[in-house]
């Protein structure tokens, strides 16, 4: 997997620190892995679209590092820093909802991107369910940010997170049933979003191009 460290947005940080990212994308076991991740998780939780390039970045470390040394290192620092994020999760989302939302763009994008023998990380699919459930709750479905994200992330790994387990799948489609149905005071934009979603599931996870019309026709202008 050729990518040019200018694929990966790194751009905007210091150059000590694009130093250090070019390195582990090239050599990793020459690099302390755990600053990496570290660096990694507190850039995405600071900058969205960071957040949304990062999953990429973590795969061509992870590629790397196996390739040369047959290492798990950074993984495995990545995965304890994760941990340590979403065992805080609420407290991050009472303190900028901005960062929260990042939080799970950055999770979802690791689950997305890192796997073990073809298939999703297990470790990662309870934490992934739970905010995903956390932005169904009707407190988050009041935050057009919240529900963005929320609709953004299963368009992205919906289908995955289906196959590795169904029952999950339907306990949050039944939340954003409820929020559509009995939320008051969600905003038009919120709703056109949630009545995508049950659509996209029941399409295979493929949104159609007269589904998709539908949707956005009020929001075109």
């Amino acid at each position: 997997m050729e990518n040019s460290a200018e694929e990966y947005r790194i751009q905007s940080l210091d150059m000590d620190t694009q130093m250090l990212l070019k390195t582990a994308l090239k050599d990793p076991s020459s690099v302390n892995l755990e600053k990496v991740s570290d660096i990694l998780v507190d850039q995405s939780l600071k900058d969205q679209v960071f957040s949304k390039e990062a999953g990429r970045i973590c795969y061509t470390i992870v590629q790397a590092e196996a390739k040369q040394n047959n290492g798990n290192v950074f993984r495995r620092s990545l995965l304890n820093r994760l941990q340590q994020e979403f065992k805080s999760r609420e407290e991050t989302r009472a303190r900028s909802l901005q960062e929260w939302v990042c939080l799970v763009t950055f999770i979802c994008n690791i689950f997305d991107y890192l796997k073990v023998n073809n298939m999703p990380m297990v470790a990662l699919v309870h934490p992934v369910y739970d905010c995903l459930i956390r932005l169904s709750q009707p407190d988050a479905l009041m935050n057009e940010e919240e529900v963005d994200c929320l609709v953004l992330q299963l368009h992205r790994i919906g289908e995955q997170l289906e196959k590795v387990n169904g029952p999950r799948m339907n306990e949050l489609f039944y939340l954003l049933r409820d929020g559509f149905l009995l939320q008051e005071g969600l905003t038009s934009m919120a709703r056109l979003l949630l009545l995508e979603d049950p659509g996209v599931q029941g399409g295979g996870w493929v949104l159609s191009g007269t589904a998709h019309k539908y949707y956005y026709s009020e929001i075109a202008d």
